[in-house]
């Protein structure tokens, strides 16, 4: 639970450095990778992510810099790479700057129900996590080399001077 602005300023700086861990490893060239056709691609996952950080938040009445949510996905990796650095930098920023710790127990009115903003401030990092799992999938298929995040991945085990966990 994010109670303080202190909870969520740690919890976003980390999980923001993992999302952007991901995003920094992707390819132009990966980003139409998708588990099947009539599913999203490596590139709207991504954008998703990037978008929906000003989309969430501006229900909160925090305004946001990003991509409106309907904003086509850019051709180009480093741009949305980019892109989601500066968005939330900007969430952070706005958070710090006209939040208090009073006012995560305020409420809005999110996707038909009503949310405390602390709720819709860890829905959010959740919601990241949520697509960078699927991204990470998406990323192995597309033999991009995948970074760790909450602990090494299979290609970090070695810098760890460990062998691989076994499959």
């Amino acid at each position: 639970m994010i109670r303080t602005i202190a909870d969520f300023t740690a919890l976003w700086k980390n999980e923001v450095e993992s999302t952007q861990k991901v995003l920094d490893a992707l390819t132009d060239a990966s980003l139409g990778q998708s588990v099947a056709n009539d599913h999203r691609t490596l590139g709207r996952l991504a954008w998703h992510i990037t978008a929906t950080v000003r989309e969430m938040m501006e229900k909160t009445g925090l305004h946001v810099a990003g991509p409106d949510e309907g904003a086509p996905v850019p051709a180009s990796a480093k741009a949305i790479a980019a892109t989601y650095a500066a968005s939330a930098q900007s969430l952070l920023d706005g958070v710090m700057k006209q939040w208090t710790d009073p006012t995560l127990l305020e409420t809005d009115e999110m996707y038909g129900e009503r949310w405390q903003r602390g709720q819709t401030a860890l829905i959010l990092v959740l919601h990241q996590a949520h697509h960078r799992g699927m991204m990470i999938v998406l990323m192995r298929q597309a033999g991009l080399r995948v970074p760790g995040i909450y602990g090494p991945a299979k290609e970090e085990w070695t810098g760890y001077g460990m062998p691989a966990p076994a499959i």
